[in-house]
């Protein structure tokens, strides 16, 4: 099962991940091998380096825009590059979309008519990705600005970019990016008035039209073995 799991911030897209990290472990004996997240900056880090220091964190907000832009750039291309796909699941939180979302807003690069406009960079990803990894789904988590604002305050994120000010322009931002997104495979899922359990259940109604042969398959031998024991 390979997945993107996109959306404004404080929609939920990281506890979401991580939930569906688990319910792919129940239904098919399989977890994500990693949940790829390095797209929100200044938190770059993984694979699997410690997090990273407060230090690390203002030299990468420290950087030059165009210095923002290649490193972003960059991961986004490795994580895309063929040797990605060899195994049957992959997850990532944002990718391309959260790079083109807050890259132009908060880190002055990416923008319409830029050089390595992140719309055109989006689409060199998804050209990628639709060549090696067909079945990719696309899982807009969506939210209100009211539930944003609230979850906002309630319990901030240490080092976010998003502004109170800005959450409508970024679900706006991250909707039009959902739409223009080249990927076959889609699905929404709004967080506003649900459990995490509730919208995991709704994962599980909304991906089975999307599942692969080999995903029905995984999941039908591990329902078989759950059975026999």
């Amino acid at each position: 099962m390979r997945l993107i799991i996109a959306g404004c911030e404080y929609s939920g897209t990281s506890t979401l991940a991580f939930a569906l990290d688990d319910w792919l472990y129940v239904n098919a004996g399989a977890r994500f091998p990693l949940i790829h997240d390095h797209w929100k900056l200044p938190d770059t880090s993984g694979h699997p380096q410690a997090d990273m220091t407060d230090d690390e964190r203002a030299q990468v907000l420290g950087l030059s825009p165009e210095l923002k832009e290649m490193t972003q750039r960059h991961s986004l291309y490795y994580h895309i590059q063929a040797n990605s796909w060899n195994g049957p699941d992959w997850l990532a939180i944002g990718l391309h979309i959260d790079d083109g979302v807050y890259g132009p807003m908060y880190f002055g690069y990416g923008g319409d008519g830029q050089d390595h406009d992140r719309k055109v960079v989006g689409r060199q990803v998804e050209d990628s990705i639709l060549r090696f990894a067909p079945d990719m789904v696309l899982v807009h988590v969506k939210a209100r600005a009211d539930v944003i604002a609230r979850r906002m305050e309630e319990n901030p994120h240490p080092n976010s970019a998003l502004r109170a000010e800005d959450i409508q322009t970024a679900l706006d931002r991250c909707e039009a990016a959902v739409a223009r997104s080249a990927l076959r495979h889609k699905i929404s899922l709004d967080t506003s008035e649900s459990s995490v359990e509730g919208s995991v259940a709704e994962f599980g109604r909304k991906i089975e039209p999307h599942l692969t042969e080999r995903d029905v398959s995984r999941m039908l031998y591990h329902r078989f073995i759950r059975g026999s024991r």
